[in-house]
């Protein structure tokens, strides 16, 4: 006997420093909509974002649960920090549940390289997704899971200035794309060593810039590609170590 239960719809959001980006997704990640954008809000505290966002999404075919991707740290659905945004407006928000009021659906909250990072990889060893826009977002997969998100971009990694300050988007202006892309090529470097990385996926509105030949094992990824991994953390399967809670240890 089939089963009369509907497809899931999933609303897919990628909040970036410079546009807020949606789309409507079915369970396999397929998008039912072309995925549309608004820009970010200048002063990008929780309410004008919600806002946007609700905006956004005002008139969007119905959907069943709701993925977003959000450029800092995220435990839980709560952001701890928001470095693109203003940390200060973000710190412990509670954003997949100030969503749920907002939207009326189910939410969940990731890194948005995560989210990025969950659309893209072929779940084959590990796999790291680096997003060079605003900042510089990273992700860790193996065999397709989740791992436990690491802000490797504020770590220093030159002359006490960390990856967002030395490949971000303010570096690119300041610096030019020759110069700028000679960097990116010195961070390579760098992940292969520390990461032995079996494949390395570039996305980000930046990515496009890189002046040098790539690795093999390394590929250019869109955006669009990116969001649908909205689609895949509703996946029970999957089970993302992101969402496995740290234990107590017993005494």
């Amino acid at each position: 006997m089939k089963s009369t239960t509907a497809p899931l719809k999933i609303l897919s959001i990628d909040i970036g420093g410079s546009h807020i980006k949606a789309t409507i997704l079915d369970s396999k990640g397929k998008l039912q909509i072309d995925y549309q954008k608004v820009v970010t809000p200048s002063e990008a505290d929780p309410d004008n974002v919600i806002k946007a966002i609700k905006t956004l999404v005002k008139g969007f075919p119905p959907y069943d649960r709701i993925s977003v991707g959000f450029p800092g740290y995220v435990r839980n659905g709560v952001v701890k920090t928001a470095p693109n945004l203003g940390s200060h407006f973000w710190e412990d928000v509670d954003l997949s549940k100030k969503l749920k009021e907002a939207l009326g659906k189910e939410t969940q909250v990731v890194n948005d390289a995560d989210m990025q990072g969950l659309g893209v990889v072929n779940g084959q060893g590990l796999e790291m997704v680096i997003t060079l826009g605003t900042g510089f977002g990273t992700a860790l997969l193996m065999n397709g899971h989740l791992l436990p998100h690491l802000e490797i971009a504020h770590h220093p990694v030159s002359k006490g200035r960390d990856y967002d300050e030395y490949i971000g988007d303010k570096a690119l202006d300041k610096k030019g794309a020759e110069k700028w892309s000679r960097r990116v090529k010195k961070v390579f470097k760098i992940l292969k060593t520390v990461f032995n990385y079996d494949t390395l996926y570039i996305g980000g509105g930046n990515s496009s810039k890189l002046k040098f030949k790539l690795d093999k094992n390394m590929k250019i990824v869109t955006n669009a590609d990116g969001i649908k991994g909205g689609a895949r953390l509703w996946d029970e399967d999957r089970k993302p170590l992101s969402k496995i809670g740290i234990a107590t240890p017993t005494k």
